[in-house]
């Protein structure tokens, strides 16, 4: 089974920027879609990106024109580019992945009940 470790994340500023990173323990051949989700304390964890066959994507009304989800199939890592952070955007990332064919809307990319590996998260906080 494919195993998932994320990185990169960290302590940054209001408008600032982090890059994270989902490494896959397998080759990412019978991966067939990745994403992004966040949980903040308190708060249910929510959607954040999400990649599939084609390179198509999907983002989250509060993620979109800030983020940038990519993927490099020759290292098996999945990638989050997030600019101007927002003090709203500190949670805890976690990186999902299915090695599923998914479904053909993108909202079946949302549910994270469609991804079955996930790993353990990455804590991003942004200071006002």
């Amino acid at each position: 089974q494919v195993q998932l470790v994320e990185s990169g994340g960290g302590l940054v500023q209001t408008g600032g920027s982090l890059r994270l990173s989902c490494a896959a323990s397998r080759r990412s051949f019978n991966i067939y879609y990745m994403g992004w989700f966040r949980q903040a304390p308190g708060k249910e964890r929510e959607f954040v990106a999400a990649y599939w066959v084609g390179s198509r994507t999907v983002y989250a009304r509060s993620a979109k024109d800030r983020f940038t989800i990519s993927r490099d199939n020759a290292n098996n890592t999945l990638y989050l580019q997030m600019n101007s952070l927002k003090p709203e955007d500190t949670a805890v990332y976690y990186c999902a992945a299915s090695s599923r064919p998914g479904g053909y809307s993108d909202t079946y990319y949302l549910d994270d009940r469609n991804y079955a590996t996930w790993g353990q998260g990455t804590q991003v906080t942004v200071s006002s």
